[in-house]
């Protein structure tokens, strides 16, 4: 594994450094980049990286399964772009958390990334705390045609997958965390409003601005939307015994949270995760014209998009006002 000087501006590793492991204090894990890592339309990592890192940032090359990923690292913050779904996310967690040139004994894990809204209690735009992650993908599923009575749940719960199904993160971490970040303000989009509205007529909870909360987290590598998997959702989250409900559904984190966990740093794992859709489709949406011939309309990050109306932007934002006062917490030894 070799230290990279890509640009200019990418600091070297200092001397005294080159024997030594490399103490990070907060590890940033966003899935997904936009375009380029500054400068430009931001995606989940842009605005951590300019604030954090930038200028002066020394970049690593971390042997895992994106070979085009660096690891930033600056004055004790570092962020790797994990790649989307489960298994990339807990290979590339993992192959950084055993990285041996970098000491993580007394670091925090920011988990971050977008995500969709369950219907009924969350807005595109709101920034969930996740306290639970469940794995979707563990379980039985079956196709709601072929059920006895199609409209009753298509997703059946399996004892043998009970210990991992679900991984609870540190509650009383969670609780410090809310603590600092429930009242942090969050935006939304006059578009953005209108489209909830239209979408929910009559609904309070579709007719507010976003806000933080928390909330239980589905992780599937099946990008899902509808109502039956919505209500299989909340039946999961339910069956066991998660102490917040579902709020957003992603692809990603209960492979972080395990690879954590074997890194024995599961009770330093915070995740934050903006909605940018929904998880029913509204507006008229079917499968067939968001899925089968992708065009521009159905790209979350258009303004145009047909799934989340102009949020996008703002939901990188707002992730970034929360995140921001988690990281300096840390940072200020107040976490």
């Amino acid at each position: 594994m070799e230290e990279t000087s890509k640009t200019a501006e990418t600091a070297k590793t200092p001397e005294s450094t080159k024997n030594e492991k490399i103490p990070i204090r907060v590890l940033i894990l966003p899935k997904f980049e936009v375009g380029e890592m500054s400068g430009d339309f931001a995606g989940e990592a842009q605005l951590y990286y300019e604030k954090y890192l930038g200028e002066g940032v020394a970049e690593y090359t971390v042997r895992g399964v994106n070979e085009s990923s660096r690891l930033y690292v600056k004055d004790g913050v570092a962020l790797y772009l994990l790649g989307m779904g489960k298994v990339q996310a807990a290979l590339n967690t993992w192959a950084v958390l055993s990285d041996e040139r970098f000491d993580f004994s007394n670091a925090y894990i920011l988990s971050t990334g977008c995500s969709g809204s369950a219907a009924g209690s969350t807005v595109m735009g709101d920034v969930c705390l996740v306290t639970a992650a469940v794995d979707y993908d563990l379980g039985h599923h079956a196709d709601s045609r072929e059920l006895e009575n199609p409209a009753s749940l298509s997703w059946f719960r399996d004892s043998d997958f009970d210990d991992e199904a679900v991984r609870r993160l540190n509650p009383e971490l969670m609780d410090r965390v809310w603590s600092i970040i429930q009242n942090v303000p969050v935006h939304t989009t006059e578009k953005t409003r209108a489209y909830m509205r239209q979408a929910f007529p009559g609904e309070e909870w579709a007719d507010r601005d976003p806000g933080i909360l928390r909330g239980t987290t589905i992780t599937s590598d099946n990008y899902w939307k509808g109502k039956y998997d919505h209500e299989n959702c909340i039946a999961a989250v339910k069956s066991y015994g998660c102490a917040d409900p579902f709020a957003v559904a992603e692809m990603e984190e209960i492979g972080v949270f395990k690879a954590a966990e074997k890194a024995g740093m599961l009770d330093r794992v915070i995740s934050l995760r903006d909605s940018v859709n929904m998880d029913v489709f509204v507006h008229g949406a079917t499968p067939e014209s968001l899925w089968a011939e992708k065009s521009g309309s159905a790209e979350l990050a258009s303004e145009d998009s047909a799934e989340s109306a102009d949020i996008f932007e703002t939901a990188m934002e707002n992730n970034f006002a929360v995140g921001d006062v988690i990281i300096r917490a840390i940072l200020d030894g107040k976490l």
